[in-house]
């Protein structure tokens, strides 16, 4: 069982997880808010160089090389490149994401200690934007027994509610459904064993766990369950901690980054 643990930079709280223990790497929270990556790689690891994207909810991978930009700090937003992924290519490279309720995904190879930062919401989770991550690793010369990912804060399946269709839309990806049939769709997804659907008791609705919909498309690659780690904390339930869109439709997110070290 990997463990999560708080930590703190600046008074700073972020939560490491065991499973990525030889990589500097942080889940940070909204305290962190609003300093940039640049800023909060000195946490971690203050020789590396800090790299983010423009998140647009889809399923691009880039690596450093392709963003070719300077010091990231002086471009603006909407001059970043469109991605949602990052999986770095030399040691002391930064790669960061922002979530406010989506989930973080952060990625390392203990053999090439190349890692990845990866935004997966529901909308790159029904584009399969870990896979992607994971075969960009692959085409770098990674094995899949040597990937560990960690999964942090999000909003939780007991409270995300979406509508049936955005659930079977996001279950498809690990099962094979009718769209066309919505109820018996979700009532496929059910039958799953670790199921991510669960009852809403409004018509139409649905409670969708994305996290978990994220680690069965890992283990259907063949990646086993001991290389994979569920943060507990839900961003929409401890708003102490945690910005969360679905609570406060506040635009304001926390950063996830994680360091590549020397293989």
């Amino acid at each position: 069982m990997h463990s999560w643990q708080w930590h703190t930079w600046n008074n700073l709280p972020y939560l490491t997880c065991s499973v990525l223990d030889p990589w500097k790497h942080g889940f940070f929270t909204q305290q962190s808010y609003p300093r940039l990556p640049e800023d909060l790689t000195l946490g971690l690891q203050p020789a590396a160089t800090a790299y983010r994207v423009k998140q647009v909810h889809g399923n691009v991978i880039l690596t450093p090389a392709q963003i070719e930009i300077g010091n990231q700090s002086d471009v603006p937003l909407l001059e970043l490149p469109a991605a949602d992924g990052l999986v770095t290519e030399q040691a002391n490279q930064a790669v960061w994401v922002c979530s406010a309720d989506c989930t973080p995904v952060l990625i390392a190879d203990g053999v090439t200690g190349q890692v990845a930062a990866v935004h997966a919401g529901w909308r790159g989770t029904a584009q399969k934007i870990v896979p992607e991550a994971i075969a960009q690793f692959q085409s770098q010369g990674s094995h899949l027994k040597n990937l560990r990912i960690a999964m942090g804060p999000a909003i939780s399946g007991a409270v995300y509610q979406v509508s049936e269709h955005v659930a079977a839309q996001v279950g498809a990806t690990i099962a094979t459904i009718d769209l066309t049939n919505l109820p018996d769709a979700i009532a496929c997804l059910r039958q799953i064993p670790g199921s991510p659907i669960f009852d809403d008791p409004e018509p139409g609705r649905a409670r969708l766990d994305v996290r978990q919909v994220n680690a069965l498309q890992l283990t259907q690659l063949g990646i086993s369950p001991d290389q994979i780690a569920i943060s507990p904390h839900c961003t929409y339930q401890e708003p102490h901690h945690f910005f969360s869109y679905r609570r406060s439709r506040e635009k304001k997110v926390q950063w996830s980054g994680i360091v590549s070290r020397e293989c």
